[in-house]
């Protein structure tokens, strides 16, 4: 069982920054991909960026450019540093983190949320 937790969101004003952390912890095997979501209200949850374990990323077109994903294998944590905030971020960010509770299987574990609100 892995469990997932999320933390660093809160309210910023437009051209601001935040650093969304998202920390990884039980028994697991390794964890693989680790992504950010986003959902608005009355909207899908949408992938915001990926990071694999060897470090490869990819974004979502509306946030590339002014968000950057990174991780610390050490640590079980993903980052998501957002700059240049927009008030369409605003949204509640989830950590979806891929982990393999043995040598031959995986399973997705999402955290509980962090809201980020982007407004003067």
């Amino acid at each position: 069982q892995v469990q997932v937790v999320e933390s660093g969101g809160g309210l910023v004003q437009p051209g601001g920054s935040l650093r969304l952390s998202c920390a990884a912890s039980g028994s697991f095997f390794v964890i693989n991909d680790m992504t950010w979501y986003h959902q608005a209200p009355g909207k899908q949850r949408d992938l915001v960026a990926s990071i694999t374990i060897g470090g490869n990323t990819a974004y979502a077109d509306s946030v590339k450019g002014r968000f950057t994903i990174s991780r610390d294998n050490a640590k079980n944590t993903v980052y998501l540093q957002m700059d240049n905030l927009k008030p369409e971020d605003t949204a509640v960010y989830f950590c979806n983190v891929r982990a393999s509770l043995n040598a031959y299987g995986w399973r997705d574990y999402w955290g509980q949320g962090t809201q980020v609100t982007v407004s003067s």
